[in-house]
Order: structure tokens, then sequence, then C-alpha cells
């Protein structure tokens, strides 16, 4: 999708200082973060929200990028969070884990 901006991460064409990446997925850090560590780990292709994402394999590395990000980052307790539509707060509809991190973690969020 042209006017995507993660599109637009994912391709190069914005530059981003990418934490973790490979054939399907990038990851990088959230510019707004809501805690110390707070990194985004998204498609390569756009897939807009959890709703549009059918391909399992997609599915596992994104899933997989979440493990690789928090291992190289020796990250061992965190939050993973998914929004999934405007309701639940997703601002860029191209899907994307938020890992979150670097300060307690209360539930429910606040």
């Amino acid at each position: 999708m042209s006017d995507c901006i993660f599109c637009k991460i994912a391709n190069g064409e914005i530059p981003s200082e990418l934490v973790y990446e490979n054939e399907y997925i990038a990851a990088f850090n959230d510019i707004n973060p809501s805690a110390p560590v707070h990194i985004l780990v998204i498609p390569k292709r756009h897939v807009e929200s959890l709703n549009e994402l059918e391909d399992k394999n997609l599915m596992a590395e994104l899933l997989f990028g979440v493990k690789e990000v928090t291992k190289k980052l020796g990250i061992k307790d965190y939050r993973t969070v998914i929004n999934t539509g405007k309701g639940a707060g997703q601002e860029v509809f191209h899907i994307h884990l938020h890992i979150i991190s670097g300060r307690p973690l209360k539930w429910p969020p606040g």
C-alpha cells in the first residue's frame, strides 16, 4: 500500500534503525513509546489488521520476531499487544505487534 508508513519503513523508503529483520518481518522502536522499551514488529507485506491476516506462516513469523527481538535485547519480562481496529486503539492500519518493557506493567493497563 503506497501511502502506508509501515510499508514505507519495511521497503526502505523511510529510513529506520531496525532492531531485527528477516525476509518476512521488520522490528523497530516506536516513535511514541509508552515504556522505556517499546518496539513494533511488522510484516513486510501490507496486511491491515489481525482480522485480515489469513497467512498462518506470517502469523508465526510475527511471533517468532517477538521472540528474536526479546532474546537479542535480553528482555525476559514484557507485554505483547496487538490492537485490532480503530475502536481498540489501532492507529496505523498495517498489523503490528507491540513489545513493551522496561518498567513495571499492571493489569488492567493504566
